[in-house]
């Protein structure tokens, strides 16, 4: 293939190398001719490239490449078409960039922009009624000085933003926000802040109601509960067509009872994020109690119960809370395993913690159905709530006893093979009863 910078070349040595040989023609010197022409030339292009590199040295957007001719005059024209597609390219990203800034200036959110180490690029005029961000003083500093919560400052210095984060706004502790953050590029973040303080009264306001609709009810259903009583306890006394009836408002009100009952725990467990009194609680002697209590609940369903639990292995915590959440996993259990299933409990630690299973072969749940488990009133079949006399609580109460002590639930289970349910605590949680005898 014929290179393409031959054509090129050859017409441009050309004209110096005809002038060379028209002035030997006159002089009789064609070799000295010849070779002035060509210097004369070189020189000429030695000056055309000069001037380019110092139009690149001093170079502006808006200034044009310098004028010329031949060879050196198409280089120029070519540069310059190219600076001129660059100016209206520039011209378009910058339109769109400042329609983009434009609309999110006008948004009611705050969209901080923040680079890799997470200083401060870029934000809106939100960002400052919300965080108190100063422009343009503020830019370049890192968002940590700026808010200060030890929460966000948790939040921030973790790799997975996947859920969002509430706190009170710097400027004002009325106000509730909730802040998002999300990566781009090369590790530069974007974090979008929202005013969630009406949604945090409506909810505030559905937990009031349900905690004094709850304390309201049970002085009724403890005069229902109170005149059913000695009704039932002298039975034989009873009209027969009676005793059933009755018989079922025990039933419905016992059950109502535990509604009641859940309700306001859970009303209390949500009212606080953290532990108000946090002391060592022995798991073992708790989780055997709680498996007498399931074999009792099992009845004529023989299930097997076993327990595997380090007796040396305390947990810092409310016995109360924990109870009721273990309690809830073990009795969920015994209640969706048929008769004659097997559930294994297990307490253990490990480098990463401490860790609380309850395993059974019971029916399953599908896997579209895992990550709702802990919302209150959640049904997967309504059906089984009616047979069992759940109350759609348990899992909700689990999720916030477990909040105050800084774990968490997971949820592995498939249709027909079972189910398990691990709490997974931190290592700061746990304690052991011969460390707890030394520091003593």
């Amino acid at each position: 293939m014929k290179p393409t910078w031959l054509g090129p070349l050859l017409r441009s040595l050309l004209p110096p190398t005809a002038v060379g040989l028209l002035l030997g023609l006159i002089d009789g010197d064609y070799g000295w001719s010849l070779a002035i022409g060509l210097a004369t030339y070189l020189a000429w292009h030695l000056y055309q490239l000069i001037r380019l590199h110092q139009w690149l040295k001093t170079y502006q957007p808006d200034e044009p490449p310098p004028d010329g001719h031949g060879l050196w005059g198409e280089v120029f024209d070519g540069l310059y078409s190219i600076q001129r597609r660059d100016q209206r390219v520039r011209g378009r990203l910058q339109a769109v960039i400042d329609r983009v800034q434009e609309s999110t200036a006008a948004l009611k959110d705050a969209v901080i922009m923040l680079d890799a180490e997470g200083n401060l690029e870029w934000w809106n005029r939100a960002a400052e009624t919300l965080l108190g961000l100063k422009t343009p003083q503020d830019s370049g500093q890192p968002i940590t000085n700026l808010v200060r919560h030890p929460l966000f400052k948790t939040y921030m210095a973790q790799d997975n933003f996947k859920d969002a984060l509430e706190l009170p706004s710097p400027l004002n502790d009325r106000l509730h926000l909730q802040l998002q953050i999300t990566r781009y590029g090369n590790g530069e973040q974007l974090m979008l802040v929202r005013d969630v303080t009406h949604v945090r009264q409506l909810e505030q306001m559905r937990k009031d109601f349900v905690a004094n609709v709850s304390h309201e009810l049970r002085t009724p259903l403890t005069v229902i509960a109170g005149y059913l009583e000695p009704l039932l306890d002298n039975v034989e006394d009873v009209n027969p067509r009676w005793r059933r009836p009755l018989q079922q408002m025990q039933q419905q009100a016992e059950r109502m009872k535990n509604l009641l009952d859940d309700l306001l725990l859970l009303a209390r467990l949500e009212a606080s994020d953290s532990l108000q009194d946090k002391q060592p609680v022995a798991v073992e002697p708790l989780l055997q109690a709680i498996s007498r209590d399931a074999r009792a609940l099992s009845g004529e369903g023989n299930h097997q119960i076993l327990l595997e639990a380090d007796p040396r292995l305390e947990l810092q915590g409310n016995e109360a809370e924990l109870n009721s959440a273990f309690s809830n996993l073990v009795f969920n259990a015994v209640k969706y395993t048929p008769a004659g299933g097997e559930i294994r409990i297990r307490w253990w630690a490990d480098p990463a913690g401490g860790h609380l299973s309850v395993q059974d072969t019971g029916i399953g749940i599908e896997s579209r159905h895992l990550a709702r488990l802990t919302e209150r009133f959640y049904r997967v079949d309504a059906s089984r709530s009616a047979s069992t006399g759940g109350t759609g609580l348990g899992l909700a109460i689990v999720k916030h006893a477990l909040i105050h002590h800084h774990g968490r639930l997971e949820i592995a289970s498939e249709p027909g093979k079972g189910s398990l349910f691990t709490c997974h605590f931190p290592t700061t949680q746990l304690a052991t009863r011969r460390e707890l005898g030394n520091a003593s």
